[in-house]
């Protein structure tokens, strides 16, 4: 019988997650260490995280540099979550890579949990393949996040710190930001977003425990022009962040040419350490960057809804998804597909689309803790009960699946008209699937 090295690693008996690094630390031991053969950016926060790793990776191949990106969840295929120079790990160096960890693994007294292994599979590749240097986006929190088995990075890097994952990080912005600074370490340079004050004090603080110089993205630089839709199908963001004037961005989000400000810091971090990354390579590779599933335009057909999917699954994502809502489509209601988890905070996610919504289509996402698409809907009504002239919150659709959610909601639509799928970045392989566009 032939090895299945996602079957492996997804194996329920390890699914739970417990934060802690002495079991990655023992098993890379065992491994031989494949991290100190590699050079990082190690990059935290709670949104924008992807986005930035997206724009670093593609920065650092158009400076000529063989780049590991590792990332989570994926959206399409298990692959995408551990990437060499933009292409997915093949099926044969997977097999390759989880043997080596699982014949280590299955000797430790405490087995490894399933991102840890994911983490030491993706390590070995790197390492492996020659990386110059790996973009290292963190799992969850930081400080014990089993990405932090890292030594020093080259740089780290702290996005948009905001509350999530409450439970496990603690419940202030203080608290999370204490954590996801924990990726700091002597050594490094520190890069970080414009934080909410609470959270910027925990920052600046550990990068002073550290020695580290700190730099933060000056926001009033930044440029964005609106959406230029002269590409048929390829619509593109102009903007400008100091002396990077006329970038272009295929992310189309209002908040992505932030982003990618936070993104060029870290290049520009990076080349004051010595890498050659030069004005070109940051051009180029912004310009290049895909990153799907942010605020991404899967539909767009004649005579056809526009269909946008967003993987926003929090208050901040939900306010970002909203401001680029009215600067992408001004004055346009969408007929929103809304799939959340249980756990997040979807009441004040709801408060935040539900008065810019024509109709709402409830779904759950597949995921274990997804809520329950009747449950969804209540919530709306509940909630549009205090929004003054929601007639849409009154009658939301529950679908059975993805593919009944889409149809109910193109039919809504019109073909004229708009639909936004949103609510967790679990349900954005099943919208293109759904749609029959996996690209």
């Amino acid at each position: 019988m032939s090895f299945d090295p996602i079957a492996y690693i997804n194996e329920p008996r390890w699914l739970e997650s417990r934060l802690g690094l002495d079991r990655i630390c023992e098993l890379l031991d065992r491994l031989g260490r494949p991290q100190d053969r590699l050079k990082f950016v190690h990059v935290a926060g709670t949104n924008g995280k992807g986005s930035t790793c997206a724009y670093l990776a593609s920065i650092l191949q158009a400076a000529g540099l063989r780049t590991g990106l590792f990332t989570s969840p994926y959206l399409i295929a298990f692959e995408e979550r551990i990437r060499v120079d933009g292409a997915n790990i093949s099926a044969d160096d997977l097999i390759e890579a989880t043997l080596l960890v699982k014949e280590q693994a299955e000797a430790m007294a405490d087995h490894p949990t399933e991102f840890e292994l994911m983490c030491a599979v993706a390590l070995v590749h790197f390492a492996r393949s020659g990386c110059d240097v790996v973009v290292l986006e963190v799992g969850l929190g930081g400080r014990l996040d089993s990405t932090n088995v890292i030594d020093a990075p080259e740089v780290a890097v702290i996005a948009r710190i905001g509350l999530d994952h409450t439970a496990l990080l603690g419940n202030t912005l203080a608290a999370i930001a204490g954590e996801k600074a924990g990726i700091v370490k002597p050594g490094s340079a520190v890069v970080s977003w414009p934080q909410e004050p609470e959270a910027m004090a925990a920052v600046e603080a550990a990068a002073a425990a550290a020695g580290d110089a700190l730099t933060v993205p000056d926001l009033a630089l930044l440029e964005a022009g609106t959406v230029d839709w002269g590409v048929p199908g390829a619509p593109l963001r102009p903007f400008s962040y100091g002396r990077f004037t006329d970038l272009r961005t295929r992310l189309l989000g209002s908040y992505q040419p932030a982003n990618a400000a936070l993104a060029i810091e870290a290049a520009e971090a990076l080349r004051t350490r010595g890498w050659a990354v030069n004005d070109d390579a940051v051009r180029r590779g912004i310009a290049e960057t895909a990153w799907p599933g942010r605020f991404e335009i899967v539909r767009a057909a004649s005579g056809e809804p526009t269909v946008v999917v967003d993987g926003g699954h929090n208050p901040q994502g939900a306010r970002a998804l909203a401001d680029s809502l009215a600067d992408v489509f001004p004055g346009r209601k969408p007929v929103f597909v809304v799939g959340v988890l249980e756990d997040k905070d979807y009441p004040a996610m709801l408060e935040t689309v539900l008065p810019l919504g024509a109709a709402f289509v409830c779904v759950a996402p597949d995921n274990p803790r997804a809520l329950p698409a009747d449950k969804l809907a209540r919530a709306i009504r509940w909630t549009g009960q205090d929004l003054l002239g929601c007639s849409a919150c009154t009658s939301p659709y529950v679908a059975r699946d993805m593919a009944d959610a889409l149809a109910r909601a193109r039919e809504l639509a019109g073909p004229d008209g708009l639909v936004c799928a949103f609510g967790s970045l679990y349900s954005v392989g099943a919208v293109k699937a759904a749609l029959g566009a996996t690209a």
